[in-house]
């Protein structure tokens, strides 16, 4: 297998990956680059094996084949937290905020990943832990601000309407503090007005210097927020480049077809 190459600023490489379920071929052969700073998207069919491609990345599947490299190291066979410490932090299809506590609770989860206490400073409240959770809650406020959500910070997250509850998992994932943020359809349930917004918010995070890798419904959003598009169909890859270029490609158009033209 190839060694993952860097020249063109990869932060991370799929190689050859393949996740089978039994005789269910979910991925057969996946193998693209992310490049730091840039935003790329994986579009395709329902059942393309776009989300399987993010579980696999981020640790919750096991690959059945290939390797993945994030800044030249092997994730392949770590746990879920292992590769968040690394900074490849994720979203969900479904919103996944934490239920039962506020907003700014929710952020404050995020945060603590970035913690360096331990357990028994804790415990025995010493004066530097009061200080880091000053910090925190601090950091929490800006991450409420950046999404624009200081208004519901006393609110449940799970009773937030859905819009704004895709805007607090994204919060939640910024506050972990990652350097790759792979989003899975964000703008899932949002209207014209907050996909708008949330699309303006994509450039504001690229601004910190995060860079994101993406899996959308919008084609819209996607092709216009996009460095580069990856084209996955019945679990390979199909196309990829530039999203004027990929839309224009006949075989992409013919894998759309029957998927009503504007979803992926």
């Amino acid at each position: 297998m190839n060694e993952p190459s860097h020249q063109n600023g990869a932060i991370l490489t799929v190689r050859d990956l393949a996740v089978h379920f039994g005789g269910l071929v979910a991925i057969s052969r996946l193998s693209f680059d992310v490049v730091e700073g840039r935003v790329t998207s994986l579009i395709g069919p329902n059942g393309a094996g776009k989300t399987t491609a993010f579980n696999v990345i981020t640790g919750f599947l096991p690959p059945t084949r290939g390797e993945m490299h994030y800044r030249g190291r092997l994730i392949n066979g770590l746990k879920p937290h292992e590769i968040a410490a690394l900074g490849v932090v994720r979203t969900f299809q479904k919103t996944s905020v934490f239920e039962g506590i506020s907003v700014f609770e929710n952020i404050m989860i995020g945060l603590h990943r970035q913690g360096e206490r331990k357990a028994w400073e804790i415990m025995l409240g010493l004066a530097r832990v009061h200080r880091e959770e000053e910090a925190l809650r601090k950091k929490a406020w800006e991450v409420l601000e950046f999404v624009g959500l200081t208004g519901r910070a006393g609110e449940r997250g799970d009773a937030l309407p859905y819009g704004e509850q895709r805007l607090l998992e994204v919060a939640v994932a910024l506050a972990a503090g990652p350097t790759l943020l792979l989003l899975d359809e964000p703008v899932s349930g949002m209207n014209p007005s907050e996909t708008a917004d949330f699309m303006r918010m994509i450039d504001r995070i690229r601004e910190r210097e995060i860079t994101i890798l993406l899996v959308e419904h919008d084609m819209k959003m996607v092709m216009e927020v996009s460095d580069h598009v990856v084209v996955l169909n019945q679990g390979k890859v199909i196309s990829e480049g530039p999203p004027e270029a990929v839309q224009q490609d006949p075989e992409v158009i013919q894998a759309y077809l029957g998927h009503g033209g504007q979803r992926a």
